[in-house]
């Protein structure tokens, strides 16, 4: 009766390029995880932030007590996201610049604006940090399981050419441990390809928000100061 062999004996007993291979691998995909995590605790917070804020922005609240609020938030530690963000960063510039006699209306603008533009763009760096690291895991990890799926297939016929009489068990360990190495390439690259297809498309989502926000906001601006 022939003994089985456990998918941990043949990883512990392949050959140590193979071994390397599948360490490689499992770091990946543990990486990948942390990743996936975090970068959905971010994006839900973010999607939340916008849906908050939005709220209170068209309540009808008065601008200056709405970044007062923040600016309470901020003493409060409480962690202030996203549009709000970019909210405080257009609302200070713009208030700076009017108090300043100097400056014409259109340069009150334009700042406001390109602050918006910053804060936006810094947003958007948050929001996409760490996604081109999944993209490059889903990318890379069947290529690398499949390194080590040829290395396994080749000391088993390296090993086969050595024995006198040919039997699938021979073969047979160098073989199982090759398609483990596909399978572990497989399963560190599946899940970072979906969440990174689906994170992207949340950052669209999130940042084409954001986009509205600041021409909406823009126009609002724009109506105060030429009001005045």
């Amino acid at each position: 009766m022939n003994e089985e062999i456990s998918p941990i004996q043949l990883i512990l007993e392949a050959t140590l390029p193979v071994q390397l291979v599948m360490l490689s691998l499992l770091i990946l995909s543990i990486l990948s995880w942390v990743m996936i995590v975090q970068r959905a605790m971010v994006l839900t917070a973010a999607s939340r932030g916008v849906l908050s804020f939005e709220e209170r922005f068209w309540s009808g609240m008065d601008l200056s007590q709405l970044y007062k609020e923040g600016t309470q938030m901020q003493r409060d530690d409480v962690p202030i996201v996203g549009i709000e963000n970019i909210f405080r960063a257009g609302f200070k510039e713009f208030m700076r610049l009017r108090q300043q006699a100097s400056v014409d209306k259109e340069a009150i603008m334009e700042g406001a604006q390109r602050a918006m533009r910053v804060a936006f763009s810094r947003e958007e760096e948050k929001l996409e940090r760490h996604l081109a690291f999944l993209a490059s895991v889903g990318s890379v990890s069947p290529y690398v399981g499949l390194f080590g799926t040829v290395i396994g297939i080749m000391n088993s016929f390296i090993g086969l050419a050595s024995q006198t009489q040919a039997t699938l068990q021979v073969v047979a360990p160098g073989i199982a441990e090759a398609l483990i190495a596909t399978a572990m390439g497989l399963f560190a690259a599946i899940p970072a390809v979906v969440a990174y297809n689906r994170y992207s498309s949340s950052v669209e989502s999130i940042t084409g928000s954001y986009i509205t926000f600041t021409d909406e906001f823009s126009s609002i601006l724009h109506r105060q100061v030429h009001s005045e």
